[in-house]
């Protein structure tokens, strides 16, 4: 049986909080053993939780705001549009990428792709 769709809406908003706030070893905890991370569509696919780990740890350090603006939630999967605004001294960068999760039955992601290309970024 699939996790029930309000323990997907949770592990949803739970990464988009971790992506601005936490650490990789937080954002890592989220997804099941052997679970993938296209990063974006296209990219080389993470296959380990090291690999993982060492993709979200690029995030650490920055000073990074996220919004959830629409999450659909359907068969244990979900697809969202979230926004991500990183501030720097002289610029502040925002992406809004579309993810597309999967899920096991106990809520923790098995697979995520995230749909978005560098002419997404608007620099502000």
């Amino acid at each position: 049986m699939a996790a029930s769709n309000e323990r997907i809406r949770e592990v949803v908003e739970s990464y988009v909080s971790l992506v601005a706030e936490g650490t990789a070893a937080e954002i890592v905890a989220l997804f099941a053993e052997g679970a993938t991370v296209e990063d974006p569509v296209g990219s080389a696919v993470r296959t380990t939780r090291e690999e993982i780990a060492e993709f979200y740890g690029t995030l650490e350090g920055l000073k990074q705001e996220t919004r959830l603006v629409e999450c659909r939630i359907a068969g244990g999967e979900a697809a969202f549009h979230f926004e991500v605004r990183t501030i720097t001294d002289g610029a502040t960068f925002t992406l809004a990428p579309f993810d597309v999760m999967s899920f096991d039955d106990e809520g923790r992601i098995t697979s995520m792709r995230a749909f978005w290309s560098d002419t997404d970024m608007t620099v502000s």
